[in-house]
């Protein structure tokens, strides 16, 4: 069998691409794997919410600490993200897959023996690289082996994963805080244990066959084509490496990747700023146990996430994208406008209609960014992309606590509105339908608007 084939134009559908291989029980495996470390990254930066008002207590700090130790994991994605997306493009997806794990173990373990800020500080922004890197790496690698009638609810399994991560960081934070002799070190160190169980797992995953014939690697790329999918497939022409090299400079992709930027930041920065805080929100709100009420509401997130995983591939990435968008606007909007003191039940009709409809959309994080840029930058696309939403996000999350200080509750929730409705006109102007497309045809030509 030949890694390339026949010559085709980009956009033409053979039948014996890899794009329409079925659905097999590697596909299964590599899913599992790749979800293994949304899950560990959701656990990691969730855990800190329910952490960080007893640890604020033991370390005595202030808001400034409070808003960066809640930022730090945020900013190590920035130069995870960027730093380990750019390499993963260059040395390959299965090198740097287990790798980022390993380092992640190491780190988590570590808080358990943190004494000042500072060190929680450092070990939480090292957590943020290894996050950030894993990110673009398994993402890519889900991406191009999955075939295209199930590549968007493949990618969207890993954002689920990642909310399945949080919740369970939310619910078996609330559960350690309950145990006598418990403290908050035990809770930022448990994450330590299922990156373990991920790492054992990736060990012997295969290399990317689109990478490796990106960088001219044909056999070795047909070989694992013909060991995981079965005779008969075989890349198409535009995976094979070209003369001139791609970069995310030309205008094509550098639209597709500010469009990304955008529509990520303006997702993420309230979620992380409401949810890093959401116990002391509900609080604001007069809600009993916030705690438990925060663990509740990061189920719904986690719930938000099923339907989307079935939608996606069905009503397509647009329509996923702008109403979820709009819904998110108005349940902030009428938190901050409307009084809701002795309103419990009120409160968490918005709460949670802002978790589903916010998760929803989160699944297109992922799937976006590896549909629209090609092998050569696939994973510098997604890494550049996941920095600057971070970047906006961590900004957002250690200005909260000091911004609800000056102004209250009220006017910040008012703000994280007022995103949800730019991104809403974002995604109605530029989102793309990539839906049915090969991955081929997504990263050509952008999809259709």
């Amino acid at each position: 069998m030949s890694a390339g084939g026949e010559r085709t134009e980009a956009g033409s559908r053979s039948p014996s691409a890899i794009d329409d291989a079925g659905y097999r029980p590697f596909h299964t495996r590599l899913l599992t794997y790749s979800c293994g470390g949304p899950f560990c990254d959701g656990y990691v930066l969730g855990i800190i919410a329910i952490a960080l008002p007893s640890l604020a207590i033991s370390l005595h700090l202030g808001s400034r600490w409070q808003g960066l130790i809640a930022a730090a994991s945020l900013l190590g994605m920035v130069v995870g993200g960027t730093l380990f997306g750019y390499l993963t493009d260059r040395v390959g997806r299965q090198v740097m897959y287990t790798i980022d794990l390993v380092a992640l173990v190491i780190a988590s373990a570590a808080q358990f023996w943190v004494h000042e800020p500072w060190e929680l500080f450092g070990l939480r922004f090292l957590l943020g690289v290894a996050v950030g890197a894993d990110y673009p790496i398994a993402s890519a690698l889900l991406c191009e082996f999955a075939p295209r009638g199930r590549r968007g609810m493949l990618l969207a399994a890993m954002i689920g994963a990642w909310w399945l991560g949080y919740t369970v960081s939310f619910l078996g934070g609330y559960a350690m805080s309950t145990w006598s002799g418990l403290d908050w070190r035990w809770m930022l160190a448990s994450s330590a244990i299922p990156a373990a169980i991920v790492v054992a797992l990736r060990l012997g995953t295969p290399e990317s066959p689109r990478w490796l014939a990106s960088k001219g690697r044909l056999q070795e790329a047909a070989a694992i084509v013909e060991k995981h999918l079965g005779a008969g497939y075989r890349l198409e022409s535009v995976d094979r490496p070209t003369r001139a090299p791609t970069s995310l400079l030309e205008a094509r992709y550098l639209r597709r990747l500010v469009f990304v930027c955008v529509f990520w930041s303006c997702q993420v920065v309230p979620t992380f700023a409401i949810y890093t805080y959401a116990p002391e929100l509900l609080r604001a709100f007069h809600v009993p146990n916030p705690a438990l009420g925060a663990a509740l509401i990061s189920v719904m997130f986690t719930a938000g996430v099923i339907p989307a995983m079935w939608l996606v591939d069905r009503v397509g990435r647009r329509p996923l994208l702008t109403v979820p968008f709009l819904v998110t606007g108005v349940a902030l909007a009428l938190l901050a406008a409307l009084p809701t003191e002795g309103h419990v039940g009120f409160v968490a009709l918005l709460f949670g209609l802002f978790a589903l409809f916010s998760a929803g959309s989160s699944v297109l994080q992922w799937i976006y960014p590896a549909e629209l840029f090609p092998t050569e930058v696939r994973a510098t696309g997604l890494g550049i992309a996941t920095s600057v939403s971070r970047v906006s996000a961590a900004i957002g999350t250690f200005l909260f606590p000091v911004a609800i200080v000056r102004f209250g509750t009220r006017p910040l929730i008012a703000a994280m509105a007022a995103l949800s409705l730019v991104g809403w006109l974002v995604a109605a102007r530029s989102a793309p339908e990539t839906k049915g497309l090969s991955l081929s045809e997504t990263s050509s030509s952008g999809g259709r608007v």
